[in-house]
């Protein structure tokens, strides 16, 4: 699809949709998914009431998030794991928004970033998430930690909240307006619950620690007759759906606030499902844009019943992996589970602490707030450490769009400076070994005449200016010839740099050769005036000729088949093999094949005897995480022949760049 003349790829509309293979297997597992479906609504009832009342939207609302979102998602999500509801970092989020648009413009908010989301997962955006770095992620999970804590000061001291949107000051403004002589019973509560939990994690980790320490807090709040404040009176039944009361004015003030909310409920529910898949081996991997499809109907259903936007819950999906979660049925029975406590036990459900919830969150943020993480992160590079910092203090000081956004830049900026770091500009002296043979120019004259400039990595607008100072800058030569065959990244700004290094060469008389650009590098390059016409060739001999041209000398490059590289893997590195196919024993250095993988091919009958063996691997077009091992040889034109009529049936010679960043001749599938 095109939108004003730029290609969108569509997600296919099929592979957002639920089919019977969400539920594979489901007849042999249900006793074991209904269980995990019963843990987990167990778990999730205390945080959706406590993130319900932490938004600033209600306690009702959350409950009424955590069934309706989490049932849409379980059934249109793209993980089999994954456990929908309200969560901390929304509530982050939507405190601010209640704060200024009022409580009644939530629901709406949920119904316009659900259509954001699912606009990003039709235009395929949902493997955006891996271009974030770890650092990234902790340190905006760290901060959320913080900033989870900090917003249960109220409730933990049954003091309104304070007037300032930040966190921080207004954490600080209802620390000061606090009556401590009245606020010890909720402090009581506060820290009872937290004993608790650390308790049953100690010695009791099989229990619902969250919903333990809500009923004995509940329990000893009624038997004490405790002054705190309480739940209040929940709806006797699921509200019906409804579309919010909505102006096109009012749709243009929430689409920034809703884009927030969309960024986060994309971002947080893909984090979570990738943090999921990590915890079985068993289940399909995550579909990130049918994941996205699922949370963007999700919210707009929460939306239409009243509900909050909401997001996959990383803590919910753990527990329904742990208890034996494999299919949706579990996320759909916790979702069933909390339709039961509204039914049925609204009133003793009114009844619970606000307290207790402060101390149930602050429980979920210290989990969030992982020191150890954090001096792993601590103990590698000096650029991630800083990403760490960045990320998390924009998080508690801002928010937490800005921090992801600035994170991700910062990391990208880093990123490219690294890349810039590790390209190399260098002067190259022939002769140089490459497909052709051994290479040299015609006469001894022209290695002191000609300067040869090999590009190592990339040449992009880190590195542009370099380049530029490197060649242009060259000394008393007649001639420059620019090497790009191993240059992996050549964009517009590089582009632009051959261009102005061959510029200023000409104010001085002196021509350039470009050789070894691929074509999409090449039109780039075509685009940008950077080279003049028939100035690039594809190969050295043919690049050594053009200047021997352009100089007026008749002479060719001397082309020597004296030696060559030659890539081998499998039974092609035994010692015995080279005996039969070389005639004598080879040595070579340990190196690798990016970008292939082995398969097991049968050896000819006439080809075993020489070989010893019945199949052979053989390399074939892998991933980007695929590698093969190996050793690199230097071999004559003799030894090449000799090789290339044992693998002539199998196989095909193709010219490669290793791993150590050398190139060689290796044999690959056919």
């Amino acid at each position: 699809m095109q939108v004003v003349g730029v290609d969108v790829p569509l997600a296919s509309f099929r592979a957002l949709i639920p089919s019977r293979e969400d539920y594979r297997g489901l007849t042999k597992r249900l006793p074991t998914e209904l269980v995990a479906g019963l843990t987990v609504g167990i778990v999730a009832l205390p945080l959706a009431l406590g993130f319900g009342v932490a938004s600033g939207v209600g306690a009702a609302a959350g409950l009424v998030t955590a069934v309706v979102a989490g049932l849409v998602a379980a059934v249109f999500g793209g993980s089999h794991l994954q456990v929908s509801g309200p969560t901390g970092a929304m509530t982050v989020v939507l405190l601010p928004v209640v704060a200024h648009y009022g409580v009644d413009k939530v629901p709406l908010l949920a119904i316009l970033a659900g259509l954001l989301v699912v606009v990003m997962a039709v235009t395929g955006m949902g493997r955006a998430v891996d271009i974030i770095p770890w650092p990234v992620v902790e340190g905006f999970t760290f901060g959320i930690g913080i900033i989870i804590a900090l917003q249960q000061i109220p409730l933990a001291l049954d003091t309104p909240k304070g007037e300032s949107e930040s966190t921080l000051v207004s954490s600080w403004q209802t620390l000061l307006a606090t009556d401590w002589a009245t606020a010890t019973a909720t402090l009581a509560v506060v820290v009872g619950v937290v004993v608790v939990h650390l308790l049953l994690q100690r010695f009791a980790k099989a229990l619902p620690a969250s919903l333990v320490a809500i009923v004995l807090a509940t329990l000893a709040a009624e038997l004490l007759g405790l002054p705190v404040l309480r739940i209040g009176e929940l709806p006797a039944s699921l509200p019906a759906p409804a579309l919010p009361e909505w102006s096109w004015q009012l749709v243009t003030q929430l689409t920034p606030p809703a884009i927030a909310v969309a960024a986060l409920a994309a971002l947080e529910s893909l984090l979570s499902a990738r943090v999921a898949d990590g915890f079985v081996a068993d289940v399909p991997r995550t579909n990130p844009d049918r994941e996205l499809f699922g949370q963007g109907l999700a919210n707009v259903a929460s939306g239409l019943f009243g509900g909050l936007p909401a997001t996959g819950a990383i803590a919910r999906t753990a527990v329904n992996a742990r208890v034996g979660g494999r299919t949706r049925v579990a996320a759909v029975t916790h979702a069933l589970v909390l339709v039961v406590v509204i039914y049925a036990l609204g009133p003793v459900v009114s009844l619970i602490p606000l307290s207790a919830l402060a101390g149930v969150l602050i429980m979920t943020a210290a989990r969030m707030i992982n020191l150890a993480v954090a001096h792993r992160i601590w103990r590698t590079t000096r650029s991630d450490r800083m990403t760490f910092v960045v990320t998390l203090a924009t998080t508690v000081v801002l928010d937490l769009i800005t921090a992801v956004l600035l994170g991700v830049a910062m990391a990208a900026i880093l990123s490219l400076r690294h890349m810039a770091s590790t390209s190399a500009v260098r002067r190259e002296h022939l002769p140089v070994s490459t497909p052709s043979g051994l290479v040299d120019f015609p006469t001894h004259v022209m290695h002191d005449t000609v300067a040869v400039y090999r590009i190592d990595g990339a040449l992009f607008y880190g590195d542009a200016r370099r380049f530029v100072d490197t060649v242009s800058g060259v000394g008393d030569v007649k001639g420059v010839i620019v090497r790009a065959h191993r240059t992996r990244v050549l964009d517009a700004s590089g582009s632009e740099a051959l261009r102005e290094a061959g510029e200023a060469l000409g104010y001085r008389g002196i021509p350039m050769v470009v050789q070894g650009l691929t074509e999409p590098q090449l039109r780039i390059a075509e685009a940008v005036g950077a080279i003049e016409p028939g100035r690039h060739a594809a190969e050295l001999p043919e690049a050594i000729d053009l200047m021997c041209e352009l100089l007026g000398n008749p002479d060719h490059a001397v082309v020597t088949g004296e030696t060559t590289q030659l890539f081998s893997y499998g039974s092609f590195t035994q010692t015995n093999v080279h005996r039969r196919v070389y005639g004598r024993r080879l040595v070579g250095q340990l190196d690798s094949l990016p970008g292939y993988k082995l398969q097991l091919v049968a050896v000819p009958s006439d080809q075993t005897e020489v070989l010893g063996i019945t199949t052979q691997p053989v390399a074939v077009k892998g991933g980007d995480d695929d590698i093969v091992a190996g050793k690199r040889y230097t071999v004559n034109e003799s030894e090449l022949a000799a090789v290339d009529a044992v693998n002539e049936r199998l196989f095909r010679r193709e010219w490669v760049e290793l791993t150590s960043g050398e190139s060689a001749w290796v044999f690959v599938a056919r």
